[in-house]
């Protein structure tokens, strides 16, 4: 097997999931690490996969290149060159929630407090919602130590932005 890097972007349109994992699942790739997001009006559909020998990367593009549903889409699908099995830092053990108004700089203070005690951002989704004036931040994190110490920094530093914060175990 050959492990892949496929990154889609387009517009945005009912049934892109479901034409890009069908023809996945019929030229045989196994997908790994896979997500999906609208972006304001536009789509990104990121994954590693294992692709079958028989199947280049070259030739897998064209296929996807080739599905009405990507027309007009930016396709690449190269080697991914890094361990496709994800290390302890990626194991998710607190999901965070934080909502509230647009608060510029949050997701780099968020960060930085993340980086001071050593904890592992593995995803990140960060939605406006113009017509409820909010601004939601969703995080899972690796915190491999001093989970309540960092949760409390989370959640004062939230506070300190009139944000509302919550937190589950994963």
């Amino acid at each position: 097997m050959t492990t892949v890097l496929i990154s889609i972007f387009c517009p945005d349109r009912t049934g892109l999931v479901a034409a890009i994992t069908g023809r996945l699942f019929e030229v045989g790739a196994n997908l790994g690490d896979t997500s999906f997001a609208m972006l304001g009006s536009g789509a990104e559909f990121t994954s590693v996969c294992e692709l079958p020998p028989e199947v280049p990367a070259t030739e897998l593009e064209a296929d996807l290149t080739a599905l009405p549903e990507l027309e007009g889409a930016r396709i690449t699908v190269r080697p991914f060159d890094f361990d496709p099995a994800n290390g302890p830092l990626g194991r998710v053990t607190h999901r965070v929630v934080l909502s509230g108004g647009d608060r510029p700089g949050l997701i780099a203070r968020l960060s930085e407090v993340f980086g001071e005690f050593k904890a592992n951002i593995v995803r990140l989704d960060a939605q406006r919602v113009p017509e409820q004036g909010l601004y939601v931040t969703r995080l899972a994190v690796s915190i491999p130590e001093r989970a309540e110490a960092c949760l409390n920094t989370v959640a004062n530093t939230a506070g300190e932005l009139h944000l509302s914060c919550h937190v589950e175990e994963a």
